[in-house]
């Protein structure tokens, strides 16, 4: 059979040619579950800072399959068996690890439904995909879950050194032009092998994972938590925050998306199990069911709303300022006072209550490394030798360390 009638061809910026096999992997790419992630950016609310940023899920999720189907490779080529219904299992996993995302990725990821994480979406849809598949995703959903006897195929979906995590660190920096983010990933997938069942790197990769955890601690300050990202996140999360208090006080609020209607109208909880309704409807949402409502909504007679709605559209964002400690009392007091100020004399007064909706006080913790309970092993001597161990340079111990930052996102004109 000609090659060409097996495999189907992408062509992605990042990775390169990406050539999926035909079968089933290409239908679930083809499901509209999958396709939806077109319309959901990657990075959320990034596109506000960075003008590249417009790269969506779906790239992602196809920048993962190819960085698997690159290391399964290699893995076999060094000995570890795999099956070709593990191998195909297993890029299920990676294409699929992400299509639980809602619409902006994370930015609303607790604003829809309660006690929840996209995981826990992206885990039912597999199951309801695998109903439609009549249990070919049985296998998909072990790795995914941990579940599966060789724990390796699922740290390579789910860990400290996944190939999600790989190629989203290259694949954002090179959309949004930060080249600290860059990462050899060719060198790391070569020097991944398998020992005592746990995915593990020789020790000529080592220095390869040190310039990979410093590029996620860059990318974390750089880019995913950049002061405007932030804001522009505070923004919208505080303007749905409105919407459900609107919503609760009997107040008429016009839908153009009945999909964000149904999350909005009612308290959703994943405590329970996510029912096929809630899958159909979340999975029918995206980025534009969120920006179409906003439009509409700068438009509402409650002056809240309008105004937050209007500075989204228009991207005249909060400022976010940088605290050296946790904000006191007094702080928080003259906070509230100014801000009550400054839209008194713009003409939206607000009780001390609703002067929250244009302020936040929050903190950021991020940790490059978390070795303590998911640690990174390298292969020296015959021995797995856990990273910071390993590597000859203190930078790793400090990269260990959770850095937490204090912050106040606030009105332009309030200095903090």
């Amino acid at each position: 059979m000609d090659k060409s009638t097996r495999y189907k061809l992408f062509n992605d910026p990042v990775q390169g040619f990406i050539s999926v096999p035909k079968g089933i992997i290409l239908k679930l790419i083809d499901h509209p579950y999958v396709q939806r992630l077109r319309r959901i950016r990657q990075l959320g609310l990034g596109f506000l800072v960075f003008p590249g940023a417009e790269h969506s899920r779906f790239s992602h999720a196809l920048g993962s399959l190819e960085l698997g189907q690159r290391v399964l490779r290699n893995l076999r080529e060094k000995d570890t068996t795999i099956s070709d219904k593990e191998y195909e299992a297993t890029l299920m996993a990676l294409l699929l690890h992400d299509v639980g995302h809602g619409p902006l990725s994370h930015t609303l990821e607790h604003s829809l439904i309660k006690n929840f994480n996209h995981e826990m979406m992206s885990l039912a849809i597999m199951h309801e995909l695998n109903k439609q598949f009549d249990g070919a995703l049985d296998t998909t959903i072990q790795i995914f879950t941990d579940q599966y006897p060789k724990k390796f195929l699922h740290q390579l979906v789910s860990s400290q050194l996944d190939l999600d995590r790989l190629d989203y660190l290259r694949r954002d920096s090179f959309f949004t032009g930060v080249s600290e983010g860059t990462v050899g990933i060719n060198r790391i997938l070569k020097t991944m092998r398998v020992f005592k069942g746990n995915i593990v790197i020789e020790k000529k990769g080592i220095y390869a994972i040190e310039n990979y955890l410093i590029s996620r601690r860059l990318m974390y300050l750089q880019v995913y938590l950049h002061k405007t990202v932030v804001s522009a996140d505070a923004l919208i999360r505080n303007l749905f925050k409105r919407v459900r208090f609107l919503l609760e006080s009997g107040a008429e609020l016009r839908f153009s998306s009945p999909n964000l209607e149904y999350f909005l109208k009612e308290k959703r909880s994943a405590k329970k199990k996510i029912s096929k309704e809630t899958i159909d409807l979340y999975a029918a949402m995206d980025d534009y069911d969120v920006f179409q409502n906003i439009k509409d909504w700068q438009n509402h007679p409650d002056s809240i709303l309008a105004n937050l709605s209007w500075r989204f559209l228009n991207r005249d964002l909060f400022r976010t300022t940088f605290l050296d400690q946790p904000p006191s009392e007094d702080l928080q007091k003259k906070v509230i006072s100014k801000t009550m100020s400054v839209l008194k004399k713009k003409g939206i007064p607000v009780t001390e209550e609703e002067s929250s909706y244009f302020f936040k006080f929050e903190k950021t913790m991020t940790e490059a490394y978390r070795y303590y309970n998911d640690s990174i092993w390298i292969l020296q001597n015959g021995t797995a030798i856990e990273f910071s161990k390993a590597v000859d340079s203190q930078n790793i111990l400090a990269l260990s360390k959770p850095l937490v930052r204090h912050y106040c996102v606030h009105l332009k004109e309030i200095s903090v």
